[in-house]
């Protein structure tokens, strides 16, 4: 049962995980369409950041269309350094995720670094291998989309092996594209958490020296090509409900048609909220990975042997995260990094 009980929360943030209006007024766009004052949405937003059910309301950007390298990292650590080793990964500026799994691989992040870094991806890794003393470690880089969109159903409607169809796969993407100053500043200013006044678009315009009207073009500009996925809530899953996650990982023998047919099923399923297609290795042979959030476990394993069944694909496992050192947003265009950079130059 999700811990948000108020029918008018439920559906306000059923909302604002699909897309937050990018207009004059978009808290007052919202209140209409809920049936409320703007007054009072702006209050219930403002009440649910406080309690932490809203993590962040922002524009989400496709990493990789931004020019960075980006990848989720699997490490392996001696259980008492682990706690010691995730601080020192967490220093990196870059990394946003970082969680303890039930596996040998214990600790898992993700990682990415700008298109301006003069070290880029791979020796990044590797002075955070020393650092972190890392008995090993595995990029597991993204090589294939089939869906990323986190929203949860709040409403208690859905059922663990459900079907929907995902609103933002590969077909998506663009590779990356060029990005000239106005762009960047554009980036800089929509990557923040909004500001919970009446009118925050008008405000960021204004910072950014142009019209409403510009932003709003560039936003869309944005998303016709994908470099923008939408502007939009972000949930803290615990606090809204969803207290188990699971990692499930999958082998799916067979050539890249094969594999494809299978990541797409497995990206059909409610529950699934990331479902990509990764790097093998030896002692790690899982090809496709994707996250799966229930309000339970069973939830979890249910939705997970539904994926099985419907898939054939018997070889998997789920990953449970024990422990979170990190979850936040990427910050895009920032300075923290290349000064982090600098002490390895």
């Amino acid at each position: 049962m999700s811990t948000v009980t108020d029918p008018a929360d439920i559906k306000l943030l059923k909302l604002l995980q699909v897309e937050m209006p990018v207009v004059e007024r978009p808290f007052a766009a919202l209140a209409d369409r809920v049936g409320a004052s703007e007054k009072e949405v702006l209050e219930r937003v403002q009440r649910l950041k406080a309690n932490g059910v809203i993590r962040q309301i922002s524009a989400i950007f496709d990493t990789r269309s931004l020019g960075y390298e980006s990848s989720l990292v699997a490490a392996r650590f001696e259980p008492a350094r682990v706690d010691e080793a995730a601080a020192v990964i967490n220093r990196h500026p870059g990394v946003s995720h970082n969680y303890l799994r039930n596996h040998s691989f214990n600790l898992w992040f993700t990682i990415a670094v700008a298109p301006t870094s003069k070290l880029g991806l791979q020796r990044t890794l590797e002075i955070l291998q020393n650092e972190s003393g890392a008995s090993a470690l595995r990029l597991l880089p993204t090589l294939k989309l089939y869906k990323i969109g986190v929203q949860f159903d709040l409403g208690d409607e859905s059922k663990p092996d459900e079907s929907a169809p995902p609103q933002y796969t590969e077909g998506r993407r663009v590779a990356t594209i060029a990005l000239n100053a106005a762009d960047i500043e554009f980036v800089r200013i929509m990557q923040r958490d909004v500001s919970l006044t009446p009118t925050p678009f008008v405000e960021y315009a204004r910072e950014l020296g142009v019209s409403l009207g510009t932003l709003q073009r560039t936003y869309n500009r944005f998303l016709e090509q994908g470099t923008l996925r939408r502007f939009a809530a972000v949930l803290h899953h615990r606090k809204a409900g969803f207290s188990a996650n699971a990692m499930g990982v999958w082998l799916v023998p067979g050539d890249d048609a094969e594999v494809d047919r299978v990541g797409e099923i497995l990206a059909g399923f409610r529950a699934v909220t990331h479902c990509y297609r990764r790097p093998a290795y030896p002692d790690w042979p899982y090809n496709i990975f994707t996250m799966v959030h229930g309000k339970t476990a069973a939830d979890c394993e249910k939705a997970l042997r539904a994926m099985s069944e419907k898939t054939g694909v018997t070889d998997y496992a789920a990953l449970y995260s024990t422990k979170e050192y990190k979850k936040s947003r990427i910050r895009y265009f920032t300075h923290e990094e290349e000064e982090w950079e600098h002490r390895y130059l």
